[in-house]
């Protein structure tokens, strides 16, 4: 059986009760009070997650020369410093086999953060396509990250740590010092709030969560609410929305390709592209309060059409939402389907994303 890793805080999530269980290889904390609980939290005030399982290496190198450039989706030299960008890790034929955000630390130097599940392999696969893999450094053991999302988030950091946080722009982040420790802090999230992401040595992270949590109008929030909140604003999830066997053409991310440039699956994507993709992402909306789950059925008439990659009930929206994959001919907005799974069966009508987008992730 794996031996299930565990972040510095397993103690504290223990303390407060929380339901704790396997992901992505790691004992994580799923709610403490309650998913719909700690999702209007979120939405309301603010909501820390810890979020300390993800992966992060270090390349300190020319961008260029050492291979960096042509690793990604995106042009990694194209990002300015101080700024962070989303992008793909592809296989050869296209698939992902991870979703990402580099950070342009200096002009020589750049932060990948990865999912958890695969950080092993992004690491490998990473190494390997560069000129020189000692580049590279693994240092996701080191590296400890809190997420603080929601519209009070700000102004509870800016309390606790200085104005200087109130200057980020969204997708920007600065370097600062935190409990007597170098950190990184980024207006970056997961929920579709104003919210920031910290980024300190691990063994900082007990005392980070302590201080934070100190005030009245934060609260913690698990996985549960974490995959709630992104869905919401129709954010992808790997291992369910994505994974090695889809594109980012079929994901409904082209956004993120950047084809002037050379990377490993770009052959594949144009020949996609060109020939036009066999399955493509629609949203839905259930017409009751039932939550449709990853790997149902979706059908339109008599045709099964598609599968449903996400899915659960939006408190915001008060019935069930969803992600799948489909025929690209059934993908019209408005197109009336059926989602089903053995004797469940529930009325749907594809929509657009986000479902929700009042949100304060903007402000």
């Amino acid at each position: 059986m794996e031996q299930l890793r565990e972040t510095p805080l397993i103690a504290r999530h223990t303390e407060l009760g929380a339901l704790i269980a396997p992901f992505g290889g790691w004992n994580m904390p799923i709610q403490y009070e309650g998913i719909i609980a700690e999702h209007r939290w979120c939405r309301e005030k603010a909501a820390i997650f810890d979020i300390c399982h993800m992966g992060e290496f270090l390349y300190k190198g020319d961008i260029v020369s050492g291979g960096l450039e042509d690793v990604f989706t995106f042009s990694v030299a194209g990002i300015p410093v101080g700024r962070s960008k989303y992008g793909f890790l592809l296989n050869d034929q296209g698939g992902i086999i991870d979703d990402l955000i580099v950070f342009r630390i200096a002009v020589d130097e750049a932060m990948i953060v990865v999912n958890a599940a695969t950080a092993d392999n992004d690491f490998t696969v990473i190494s390997s396509r560069l000129k020189d893999p000692s580049l590279i450094t693994n240092i996701s053991a080191a590296i400890g990250k809190l997420d603080i999302q929601g519209p009070l988030s700000r102004d509870i950091l800016v309390k606790l740590f200085g104005s200087e946080i109130a200057t980020i722009p969204y997708f920007k982040f600065i370097k600062m010092t935190i409990l007597g420790s170098d950190a990184i802090v980024s207006r970056t999230g997961y929920t579709g709030e104003l919210g920031y992401e910290i980024f300190l040595p691990a063994d900082k992270v007990v005392e980070l969560w302590d201080r934070i949590m100190q005030d009245p109008g934060v609260k913690p929030a698990g996985l549960g609410a974490r995959d709630l909140l992104r869905l919401e604003v129709g954010y992808s999830l790997y291992g369910n929305d994505l994974d090695e066997s889809i594109t980012p053409l079929e994901a409904g991310l082209e956004m993120f390709v950047t084809f002037d440039k050379e990377f490993v699956g770009k052959e594949a994507l144009l020949k996609q592209r060109s020939q036009g993709v066999g399955r493509t992402k629609i949203a839905f909306r259930v017409g009751s309060r039932r939550s449709p789950r990853h790997h149902y059925e979706v059908w339109a008439g008599d045709s099964r059409i598609g599968t449903v990659s996400s899915g659960a009930f939006s408190p915001m929206l008060g019935c069930g939402i969803g992600l799948a994959l489909v025929d690209p001919k059934f993908a019209a907005v408005d197109t009336p389907i059926t989602v089903r799974h053995e004797k469940v069966s529930m009325e749907a009508s594809i929509c657009g994303l986000p479902f929700f987008d009042g949100g304060s992730l903007r402000r």
